[in-house]
């Protein structure tokens, strides 16, 4: 099952060069191979960092990434890079889940895309903001509507950080 035809992949296989600074740029697509199949590609970030807006201190979360392909794949390597160009960018939960929602959507206009920012607790309090972007196709919009008043990607029973 060899397959070459990578698109613009090219951090995969080469040397890591960690980029400190929040950066949409690093992001890589590449070719779905199966255009007409309706599938789920998820990603889960169990060490997820970044920056609170105001006192600068750490915040620690699992993002959780889930999307129905079209024409395009994000290549893994590539969005692991994207994601830890967060660690020295400030943001607060939503806006940091909601850039990642319109970065990823800008780069391979999915069906249907949702991430899930599952943040450790500070100060007594966790933020989960849940974001949806899809393409205005019937069947997406009705599975946005359902998707949503569901919410939560991982179930409460397996979550972590919670009493």
């Amino acid at each position: 099952m060899e397959r070459k035809d990578f698109g613009t992949v090219s951090k995969l296989g080469k040397k890591t060069d960690y980029v400190f600074d929040y950066s949409p740029d690093v992001l890589e697509k590449f070719p779905n191979k199966f255009p007409n199949r309706i599938y789920w590609v998820s990603f889960n970030c169990p060490e997820f960092t970044t920056l609170c807006p105001i006192t600068g201190q750490p915040d620690f979360a699992t993002i959780y990434i889930q999307y129905i392909p079209d024409k395009w794949l994000v290549e893994s390597k590539s969005l692991k890079l994207y994601l830890f160009s967060f660690r020295n960018a400030r943001g607060f939960h939503e806006d940091t889940v909601n850039v990642i929602a319109d970065d990823l959507f800008k780069l391979l206009n999915p069906f249907y895309l949702e991430v899930y920012g599952e943040f450790n607790p500070r100060g007594g309090i966790s933020i989960d903001p849940f974001v949806q972007r899809y393409q205005e196709v019937d069947w997406v919009v009705e599975l946005a509507r359902e998707r949503f008043k569901l919410h939560r990607i991982v179930p409460p029973e397996i979550r972590r950080n919670r009493g």
